[in-house]
């Protein structure tokens, strides 16, 4: 009988903190809320486990820089999807020599939502490395996100792919003409093109003009690199034109992130 009445009383203690832990999870997913104490907690446990499984695996990759940088014949031991990865990192180590007005801190990407693959992902940097939110988060490609949750080892990142009508981006397209501004907000995942709306009619855009970050509002840095303009449409009162921006980031397939941090004065 006692023996009946523990293991009744272990299979309740499972079923409640099995509620407890989707009720977190389910939590986690709102895209526009700082995390709770408790989230931030199990976060950075998630994190440093994470880490600590990683850590062979991130000593390998450490080594196989080692060589290449000597120039040394490719290990043939060291499979395909690492050599890509490393490769990777080094294009992102060679951005941050031209970001000269930021600190730079370049974060490895630990998961993403599979629900929302184009909106958020999380990176191995958060508070212990002065990350905080709103901070312009780039590739070798240029500007990606920017930081929307914060805990002490770990923080969310949301992509500039993201569906959520409320992320808008204030950018800057360079016409043969001057600069002219408009707002990037929304993403098209079969064509992979970003849209621009708000564009003058009058404007001299065309196929090809570089669109980059506008600096206006404050929001994220002047001159960042977002794409290219792709195609050019007028909207549906021929008031308009929506440009569709064409970058060269894979936004699938992100390993490597480097946060851009004011230098401090």
């Amino acid at each position: 009988m006692y023996k009946k009445k523990k293991e009744r009383k272990k299979k309740i203690i499972i079923f409640i903190s099995c509620i407890a832990i989707f009720l977190l999870l389910s939590l986690s997913v709102t895209l526009s809320r700082n995390y709770t104490f408790v989230e931030s907690f199990f976060k950075d446990i998630a994190t440093v486990c994470n880490k600590v499984f990683m850590y062979p695996f991130t000593t390998l990759t450490k080594e196989k820089e080692e060589d290449l940088s000597k120039s040394y014949v490719i290990q043939k031991n060291v499979n395909g999807a690492l050599e890509k990865e490393i490769e990777e990192l080094k294009k992102e180590l060679d951005l941050n020599k031209t970001l000269t007005e930021y600190d730079t801190v370049t974060a490895t990407v630990l998961s993403r939502n599979k629900s929302y693959w184009f909106n958020t992902l999380t990176i191995d940097k958060g508070k212990k490395e002065g990350i905080k939110k709103n901070m312009a988060v780039v590739t070798k490609n240029g500007f990606v996100g920017k930081i929307t949750k914060v805990s002490y080892y770990s923080s969310e990142v949301k992509l500039i792919t993201a569906d959520d009508v409320n992320y808008k981006v204030s950018v800057g397209i360079s016409t043969d003409s001057g600069d002219t501004y408009a707002i990037m907000n929304g993403y098209d995942k079969k064509s992979k093109l970003l849209t621009v709306t708000g564009v003058d009619k009058m404007s001299a855009v065309k196929v090809g003009d570089v669109i980059t970050t506008s600096g206006l509002g404050g929001r994220e840095p002047r001159g960042i690199h977002i794409g290219t303009v792709a195609k050019i449409t007028n909207d549906k009162y021929n008031l308009s034109k929506n440009i569709y921006l064409e970058t060269g980031q894979d936004f699938s397939n992100i390993h490597y992130l480097t946060v851009l941090r004011e230098k401090s004065k």
